[in-house]
């Protein structure tokens, strides 16, 4: 490993000191401060950061831990997974399958629990928070996902418990009060078409605890996301803050293929497509690569119209996910054929600044918010 990682992750695990022991206020005691009006208006006064699921990159992903992490390194906003739990509560997990995230296989009591289930198209083989109480899912402690890439976060891999939602709100109310600025979340609706299929939709539960909270409001430091289209024009209707359409480089949403429609997301983000994205959605969040791909040999491309295009129909736009570990980065941009060193991620956020971003998703927050410092 190299050593100016190391020094990154020092320096993280010093802003982290006491994050376990956080003692949690009670839901919705108070008025949650106003929300960070830079990342919510066109022109606002720079890049907007999203902690992408906290900071994963020095903590597992997910957990209170990650979250608290990511705010103390100087970043306004989390992005938060969320998956409901069989007795309808919702937690922060990347997918409902949690055998890549937690110890659930250590737990001889959850053995008979391991299935395979098709989710919007795709076989998967382990276990699911929707087969699971919240009480249950309490007695799990979080693990590390990609430990290849992240070997020091093996350290925490048994420390932290899977997070609901509403935990995430009370850290990231009661951090703003310590800090001194308002802080917010972007929820994500993850497999939308699938729990209304089994009965267990998220969105009502979702939408019941803005209320809970006061942040179904104007200006409330909340913008939820989708890969699917259907629930975010109905949650239009519903809420009262901005939806961030998202976009992948291929395929379609599990929604519009669930119906027969043949739109992919390459319609969506058509000159045509964003127009229609932004009468129900004031932000576009598609991966990086749509807006500046990568050439044959895998390197750094050039930018496409995407930016320009969202800009012109109304729409802000903050693509996902900047990782500052080798394989993640364009191969010009690699510092070393190690999975775990950090390569120039400084000249890949900056090739996406300058192509007019007004924000991106990150997993390493201190280098995002370095290269946003840098290009002003």
């Amino acid at each position: 490993m190299n050593r100016n990682r190391l020094g990154v992750l020092a320096l993280s695990g010093l802003a982290l000191l006491g994050s376990a022991g956080l003692a949690l206020g009670p839901a919705g005691a108070s008025e949650p401060g106003p929300a960070h009006a830079a990342a919510r208006r066109p022109g606002h006064d720079g890049p907007v950061i999203v902690g992408h699921r906290g900071a994963p990159g020095y903590r597992p992903e997910h957990t209170l831990a990650s979250y608290e992490l990511a705010y103390r390194m100087g970043v306004d906003y989390v992005d938060v997974d969320l998956v409901p739990t069989k007795d309808g509560q919702l937690v922060a997990r990347h997918e409902p399958e949690i055998g890549g995230t937690t110890d659930v296989a250590d737990h001889p009591e959850f053995a008979s629990r391991k299935t395979t289930k098709v989710i919007d198209g795709m076989s998967m083989t382990g276990w699911f928070t929707e087969d699971f109480t919240l009480a249950e899912l309490k007695t799990l402690y979080a693990t590390e996902r990609i430990p290849a890439n992240r070997p020091n976060n093996q350290l925490y891999n048994g420390r932290y418990r899977i997070a609901t939602y509403q935990e995430v709100l009370d850290l990231t109310r009661d951090l703003g009060r310590e800090l001194h600025r308002p802080l917010g979340t972007y929820p994500e609706v993850k497999h939308s078409t699938y729990f209304a299929s089994i009965g267990n939709p998220t969105e009502p539960k979702l939408v019941s605890i803005l209320d809970h909270n006061r942040l179904n409001r104007p200006n409330a430091p909340v913008i939820i996301q989708s890969f699917e289209v259907s629930n975010l024009k109905e949650l239009s209707e519903q809420v009262r803050v901005p939806l961030l359409q998202l976009t992948e480089g291929k395929g379609a949403p599990a929604d519009l293929v669930a119906k027969g429609d043949k739109r992919t997301y390459a319609d969506l983000v058509t000159p045509a497509g964003l127009r229609e994205i932004a009468t129900y959605a004031a932000y576009l969040g598609p991966e990086k690569g749509q807006i500046i791909p990568r050439d044959a040999k895998g390197n750094l491309g050039d930018p496409t119209t995407l930016t320009a295009d969202a800009h012109r129909a109304g729409l802000q736009v903050q693509p996902y996910t900047f990782r500052n570990e080798n394989p993640f980065l364009p191969v010009n941009l690699r510092s070393s054929a190690s999975p775990d060193d950090f390569g120039d991620v400084f000249t890949e956020e900056a090739a996406f600044l300058k192509a007019g971003v007004d924000g991106f998703f990150a997993d390493q927050p201190d280098t995002a918010l370095q290269a946003v410092r840098d290009f002003r």
